[in-house]
């Protein structure tokens, strides 16, 4: 198997859809992006669990990243979301791909995820993305596990619109994305793997 092959094998820039009958209650109902997915294990973020009574201008404040009057916005509002139980205190800007700094990774054509404190200070400034989530933590998996879970029909896949990770709301954004693949959210089973 060449490189091209090993390559479609892995989820890089699609969404895991968590089914429901997951036992994990950190992933009810999660929209995941993966951001990273090889033979050495994934790395991913969850776009839709909102951190209650947080949101960007908050976080930004308390990580004393002066709020200058230079922005363009008066505030950079919106909220923050729980991307995994994986180290919650690090935080990851998801954005569109007009945005790019030194550590920028590009996720697919269309978004790039920047986790630096210079990147949020960019964006106090008013250099910001025009389409962005900031998150904190993410979810992990280790090498081999995240097949496992995919063939123990543990998530659905689906493509990562820009729509659906920008424009729809937290609370609607997996109901959207399993209508998206054609599938009607109240036919999905709570007992994955079972017919």
């Amino acid at each position: 198997m060449d490189k091209t092959d090993k390559e479609t094998l892995y989820l890089n820039g699609k969404l895991l859809l968590a089914m429901p009958g997951m036992g994990d209650p950190r992933f009810y109902k999660a929209v995941i992006l993966v951001c990273a997915h090889d033979e050495n294990g994934a790395m991913g973020l969850v776009l839709n669990h909102v951190i209650p009574g947080l949101d960007l201008d908050h976080l930004l404040s308390q990580l004393n990243i002066d709020l200058s009057d230079k922005r363009q916005n008066n505030k950079e509002e919106g909220p923050v979301m729980a991307g995994g139980p994986v180290e919650t205190a690090r935080g990851f800007v998801l954005h569109s791909d007009d945005f790019k700094k030194d550590d920028t990774v590009q996720i697919n054509e269309k978004l790039g995820v920047t986790g630096t404190i210079d990147a949020l200070k960019s964006i106090a400034m008013g250099d910001r993305p025009e389409q962005m989530l900031f998150i904190l933590g993410y979810a992990g998996w280790s090498e081999g596990q995240l097949d496992r879970e995919m063939q123990d029909n543990v998530w659905l896949i689906a493509e990562a619109e820009s729509s659906l990770i920008f424009d729809t709301g937290a609370e609607e954004k997996w109901t959207q994305a399993v209508q998206n693949l054609g599938i009607d959210p109240a036919m999905l089973s709570g007992e994955a793997g079972r017919a």
